[in-house]
């Protein structure tokens, strides 16, 4: 299973830039941070740096719940509605890919699996 995100700016019509994305997984004791990056100019994270031993580089994520927070609020301005938006997904099998998109506005977002 890889894993991809990317975020679209509704409101410009473009992608978002600069956008710091978190992944952690959930454990026993609560979701534990397993990498971060942040958006390029096409609004994607291209190579997810580790900051824990759960996610190892190269190594693609085990089955289990997994959480995406987007710290919207630096795109968006020190007003923003929405200074962090938080994704919780599970993947089930090994192998395949997965993909969640946030779709951003300044009073509204959206999220889907996309492919």
């Amino acid at each position: 299973m890889s894993l991809s995100t990317h975020v679209l700016d509704t409101a410009k019509g473009l992608p978002a830039a600069g956008v710091l994305v978190r992944l952690s997984r959930m454990t026993v004791h609560g979701f534990l941070a397993a990498a971060e990056g942040r958006t390029d100019e096409d609004g994607r994270i291209r190579e997810w740096s580790p900051v824990s031993a759960e996610w190892v580089e190269g190594v693609d994520p085990r089955p289990g719940t997994y959480r995406l927070v987007f710290h919207t609020g630096e795109y968006l301005g020190r007003d923003a509605f929405f200074p962090e938006v938080s994704v919780v997904f599970r993947i089930r099998e090994p192998g395949g890919h997965c993909h969640v998109p946030l779709l951003l506005s300044p009073f509204a977002y959206s999220t889907y699996r996309g492919s």
